[in-house]
C-alpha cells in the first residue's frame, strides 16, 4: 500500500472525522466556557471574596499569580464541565434490562431428556 492510499483511508475512518467534529465543538464549548467564567462567575467571587485578579503576586521573577489565575480558572472550568457531564448522564435513559428467557425445548430434546432420564433410572425404553 502506498503512503497516498494508507493516508486516504486512515482520514476517511469515522474515528478521526469524530475527533475532529469533537475538536471543533470542545474549542467553540470553551469560549462559552471561559466566558461564563470570566464574565459572570468572577465577577460574583469578587463581590463574595474579594478580587479575585491574583496576577499581582509576584516571588522575585515569578509570576506566582498569572499561574494562580489559570488554576482557578481551570477549577471552575472543570467543575462546569463536571455539572454538564453529570446532568448529561442523568438525562440519559438507562438501559432497559432484558430478563433472559429460557429456551424452549424441541420436541427432539424432549424425546432425548426422557430417554436420558429413562436410562439413568434404569428402566427399559
Amino acid at each position: 500500500m502506498s503512503i497516498v492510499s494508507e493516508f486516504k483511508e486512515f482520514i476517511s475512518k469515522g474515528n478521526v472525522l469524530d475527533l475532529a467534529v469533537g475538536v471543533i465543538i470542545g474549542a467553540a464549548f470553551g469560549k462559552i466556557v471561559s466566558s461564563l467564567t470570566d464574565d459572570i462567575l468572577m465577577p460574583l467571587v469578587g463581590m463574595v471574596g474579594g478580587a479575585p485578579d491574583f496576577s499581582a503576586i509576584h516571588v522575585g521573577p515569578l509570576k506566582v499569580g498569572l499561574f494562580l489565575n489559570a488554576v482557578v480558572g481551570f477549577l471552575i472550568l472543570a467543575f462546569i464541565i463536571f455539572l454538564i457531564v453529570k446532568g448529561a448522564n442523568t438525562i440519559k435513559k438507562a438501559p432497559v434490562e432484558v430478563a433472559p428467557v429460557a429456551p424452549v425445548d424441541t420436541k427432539d430434546q424432549v424425546l432425548l431428556a426422557e430417554i436420558r432420564d429413562a436410562l439413568r433410572a434404569g428402566g427399559r425404553l
